[in-house]
């Protein structure tokens, strides 16, 4: 599965292993993410695509607030 904007990932190495982020943009090799919580929508981590694991979610509304974020992500968070 390709990684295009609004893709639900999650993160494969670095000091955000394991933790799931939405994909503001993308820029080839790589991909600007965002949590809403350490990483916000104002500053979002420069992070290459092969560091990324695709889930099979697409968030296709508006990301462009953290508490969205949050709200989208919460559910990858805590497992369910």
């Amino acid at each position: 599965m390709n990684i295009v904007k609004g893709s639900i990932v999650r993160a494969t190495a670095g000091r955000d292993k394991g933790g799931f982020f939405v994909v503001l943009g993308t820029e080839q090799p790589y991909a600007y993410i965002a949590d809403g919580k350490r990483r916000k929508v104002q500053n979002p981590k420069k992070k290459k695509l092969i560091h990324l694991a695709p889930t099979n979610t697409v968030y296709n509304g508006s990301t462009d607030t953290n508490p969205k974020i949050r709200k989208i992500l919460n559910d990858f968070n805590n497992g369910g």
